[in-house]
């Protein structure tokens, strides 16, 4: 008689089972221009003086949760391939995955998660942006830990939210429901809903209200619990994306996946998956986080005891709250009469735009794009 091999998706929860992360890195960063280019986004660069690229950060928080480079994956474009492999010469190639094309976060984490249950069915599965900052990487620890825990003895889909420190328009919040389960050093709760982007008086009655959380873009979930939702809820989606994965797995060649990957709809996994589900779970916490989304993320970052952040030389004349940067040292950056400004200099571009208008830079980002002449500028 044969003898019964086990389930793979009930592998019982704790240290058998394994833990993959997924640094999801093929952002373009449009928002931090001109620093961030096209050719080299915002993931690779270094903002502080750690030495280390908020891609190469991110890498050395989670493997110190999955133990070896081994563990982790990169999903990226094509354009950003040889700076991954770059960045992280000790992560194997196999484990870097490439888009034929940019279709948002719910068909890279499909595919990735279809990749690894091709190897590790049973597995957990993070979700990390590349481009994130984190000042408390023990406590981030400790908070993913307990992800990992929940989503390995469950279904549910777990989301990482950050606690609110001000009204901010920028973010996506979650509102948190009935807590689960005791004992534990962070509460997780059931999600009520998602809310995206808010204006600024809605953000300030979240606050007010209390039991909201910044939607962190940080997911834990196991790969098979995954993998049903996409079922669930984007079928064709998931057909597309599966079938074409299978036919390249027999023909041994990724023709399948570089004509198909350009068809998928472009939808985001919020939206896709964790707006529609009834399974997800939050888990507030506060690690010093920060996306880093546009130039004020810079003050945040940097902001010392004086009126203004500068980064490079500066000289200023009634010149307040105002933030400076300059990639060249040798350059001067010289204000009179300006508040609340953004002066970047980089690249052989200037902007200045005001701070309640950064989001904005992606239009001119976009504009630049559309002229021939100014393209090589985006």
């Amino acid at each position: 008689m044969q003898t019964a091999q086990p389930n793979p998706d009930l592998t019982p929860p704790g240290a058998a089972t394994p833990f993959i992360p997924v640094i999801l890195a093929g952002g373009s960063g449009e928002r931090f221009w001109p620093l961030s280019r096209r050719h080299r986004p915002k993931q690779f660069l270094t903002l502080d003086d750690s030495g280390r690229s908020l891609l190469q950060a991110t890498s050395d928080r989670l493997v110190t949760l999955c133990g070896e480079p081994e563990d982790l994956m990169v999903v990226t474009g094509n354009d950003y391939r040889s700076q991954v492999l770059e960045q992280l010469p000790d992560m194997p190639l196999e484990n870097l995955l490439v888009e034929p094309a940019a279709r948002d976060t719910a068909p890279a984490v499909l595919y990735a998660a279809l990749r690894i249950a091709r190897t590790q069915p049973g597995a957990v599965m993070g979700v990390f942006p590349a481009d994130h900052r984190v000042t408390d990487p023990q406590t981030f620890g400790r908070v993913v830990r307990q992800a990992i825990a929940l989503a390995a003895s469950s279904a549910r889909l777990v989301t990482i939210g950050i606690t609110p420190t001000f009204p901010a328009t920028g973010y996506g919040y979650i509102q948190c429901g009935e807590t689960m389960g005791e004992g534990e050093e962070f509460t997780a709760h059931t999600v009520t809903r998602f809310t995206e982007k808010p204006d600024s008086e809605t953000a300030q009655g979240f606050l007010d209200h209390g039991g909201y959380t910044w939607n962190s873009g940080m997911f834990v979930w196991r790969v098979s619990a995954i993998l049903d939702a996409f079922r669930q809820h984007q079928p064709e989606l998931y057909a597309q994306l599966s079938d074409a994965m299978d036919a390249d797995a027999q023909g041994l060649t990724h023709r399948a996946l570089r004509e198909t990957f350009p068809t998928l709809p472009k939808i985001s996994i919020d939206y896709a998956i964790l707006e529609k589900s009834d399974a997800v779970s939050v888990i507030p916490a506060e690690f010093g986080w920060d996306d880093l989304g546009d130039w004020n993320a810079l003050e945040r970052l940097l902001k010392g005891e004086g009126e203004n952040v500068a980064v490079g030389r500066h000289v200023g004349l009634d010149t307040g709250g105002a933030i400076l940067y300059t990639t060249n040292g040798d350059d001067l950056i010289a204000t009179i009469g300006l508040d609340d400004v953004v002066v970047v200099r980089a690249n052989e571009v200037t902007l200045v735009v005001r701070k309640d208008r950064t989001q904005d830079i992606k239009r001119v980002v976009q504009q630049l794009k559309n002229h021939p002449d100014l393209e090589r500028f985006a």
